[in-house]
């Protein structure tokens, strides 16, 4: 039964995850089957080496409403991002990591959020991350707050909607971690509804993380700074009021 009167675009950022892809796309299409009437997957192939690239050409072929946007080279996951935010046509995009860890029948109860929303943004709980990851993740998290004032909690997780229209008014240019940051940022000074829900983190399976990475870690710090110097001094701007959240358990501000 169609749940919602929008259109959904899905993709997701794919880095050398040939093992999870085929799981992932077949449950989002299975669920976009359930909830709305008009959908499409897109798979951003960023410069993967291990044959994501070959097998995403293949569900392409096999699985109706996919559609494939390959990286000659790595972009990192901002550039993922932004190319899959260029490809999607429908009313609504709703983006996730292509390794699995998170559950896709979960847009069953965060899909219908933004019905009194612009953004709905999710928290990872349970999360099964190591715990240096993990303790990263807090320290940023705090910094982005301290330093921008953005009172979000686990602004950097990959479970997020948006309504077209405020993707269109944004100007994006982070390639790295900070691309999260930097959407609720202009959203916020926008003054767009933003709205939050906890959904459940699951431990990967296959592939291999980069989050934790040194270089990862530096380079969204060095988009912090130029994110900063661009967009700081304009974050006085009075937001227009929230809208109200649904009342179901797990959602929260």
């Amino acid at each position: 039964m169609v749940v919602s009167r929008y259109s959904l675009s899905v993709f997701f950022p794919a880095h050398n995850e040939i093992e999870s892809l085929p799981g992932i796309v077949k449950a989002a299409g299975d669920i976009c089957r359930e909830l709305v009437g008009d959908f499409e997957i897109i798979i951003v192939d960023d410069g993967s080496t291990d044959g994501t690239s070959e097998l995403a050409d293949r569900l392409e072929s096999s699985e109706p409403g996919v559609r494939v946007v390959h990286h000659g080279m790595n972009r990192g996951y901002g550039g993922a991002l932004r190319s899959g935010f260029l490809s999607a046509k429908k009313d609504l995009i709703f983006y996730t990591d292509a390794d699995a860890q998170f559950d896709m029948a979960e847009l069953r109860d965060v899909l219908p959020m933004i019905e009194t929303a612009d953004v709905v943004t999710c928290y990872r709980t349970g999360r099964c991350d190591p715990w240096h990851r993990s303790l990263n993740t807090w320290l940023f998290e705090k910094t982005v707050s301290l330093v921008f004032g953005l009172k979000i909690r686990d602004p950097d997780c990959a479970y997020k909607i948006y309504r077209r229209e405020v993707i269109e008014q944004m100007e994006l240019t982070s390639d790295g971690a900070m691309i999260d940051v930097e959407m609720l940022l202009q959203a916020q000074r926008a003054g767009y509804r933003i709205v939050q829900r906890g959904v459940r983190h699951y431990p990967r399976k296959s592939g291999m993380p980069s989050g934790a990475n040194i270089r990862v870690i530096l380079k969204a710090f060095r988009e912090m700074i130029r994110l900063w110097r661009r967009l700081g001094s304009r974050l006085t701007h009075r937001p227009r009021p929230a809208a109200p959240h649904n009342t179901h358990p797990g959602a929260s501000e």
